[in-house]
């Protein structure tokens, strides 16, 4: 398994990598999952009124999925020892979910190709730029099921996830509701009076 550890803005040092190597590590090598690659990135924010400055956020691209996680800490060795548990149980649900589940037919890791990212530093927007356009994303969309585009969602961490309906061949999006559950939004069909 590789493991990229890189830092933006601070150095990383010998210390902090090996404490990546040995958590992250150990999260990953507990599932044999293969192909798996994982990207590691150390930041800290600058405002002195945050009590957990130091940021983790690990990706883990396994049999064509992507796996992220993101977490806060007081110092960098507790915010990685908090991302590999969060790691460890996100693995678990992509293992149950997706990998184990195989036998049910194409898996939304079959059929949701991940743009591959070079640096995951590109992908954070700077806080006084939050009210700005400041990206554009063009997707792949493939064809799934509702319920592998909620298994992608999950994985990703993200709030949304959109997606091609394979029964109605429709652009989709599914979405994390704030009072728990999810919603979808589909477009609606209208028919024509012959």
């Amino acid at each position: 398994m590789d493991i990229k550890v890189s830092g933006r803005k601070t150095t990383v040092t010998d210390a902090l990598r090996a404490r990546v190597n040995e958590k992250i590590g150990e999260a990953c090598s507990v599932f044999d999952i293969s192909p798996m690659t994982v990207d590691v990135v150390l930041r800290y924010e600058k405002n002195p009124a945050n009590p957990n400055p130091a940021i983790v956020e690990v990706t883990i691209r396994a049999r064509g999925s992507v796996i992220r996680v993101a977490e806060h800490g007081s110092d960098m060795y507790a915010a990685i020892d908090s991302a590999a548990d969060k790691a460890t149980r996100q693995l678990r649900k992509f293992k149950t979910k997706v990998v184990d589940n195989r036998q049910q037919g194409a898996s939304a890791a079959d059929v949701a190709p991940i743009e591959p990212v070079e640096d995951l530093a590109d992908l954070l927007i700077p806080a006084d730029e939050d009210d700005q356009l400041v990206r554009e994303k063009v997707i792949d969309v493939t064809p799934m099921t509702e319920e592998q585009a909620l298994v992608q969602t999950d994985l990703l961490g993200h709030d949304f996830y959109v997606f091609e309906n394979a029964a109605t061949g429709l652009i989709n999006v599914v979405y994390h509701r704030k009072n728990g559950g999810y919603g979808i939004i589909k477009p609606r069909i209208e028919t024509l009076d012959e």
